[in-house]
């Protein structure tokens, strides 16, 4: 685990929240309940998402080094009853140096 440093002025963090009752649906919620229900095998419609983007995060200390960066979402959807996190990385997109880290069983995601 590690985490992202913003201080330098790289980076940014974006979010975008979905309110689907009783709306029609973006391609983006439905490609969100698409893998709900592939991952899960079971039914789910969203009631309400919320995706969070943290684009181009430099690893903690930034001022090591602010080139090295990583792209990753945190989807949160609900339909109102079961809740669910989508934790999204850029393919090819971990740029942190994960040798440098002082614990050498490293994950992406959570446990």
């Amino acid at each position: 685990w590690d985490n992202a440093d913003f201080s330098r002025g790289v980076g940014t963090t974006f979010y975008q929240e979905f309110s689907t009752l009783n709306t029609a649906k973006p391609p983006f919620i439905r490609d969100v309940e698409a893998k709900v229900r592939r991952y899960l095998r079971s039914s789910y419609s969203a009631a309400w998402t919320l995706k969070i983007t943290w684009e181009k995060a430099p690893v903690h200390a930034a001022r090591t080094d602010t080139r090295k960066t990583i792209t990753y979402q945190a989807v949160l959807t609900t339909d109102g009853f079961r809740s669910y996190i989508l934790m999204l990385y850029q393919d090819g997109g971990m740029q942190w140096d994960y040798t440098r880290l002082a614990s050498t069983n490293v994950l992406i995601g959570y446990t």
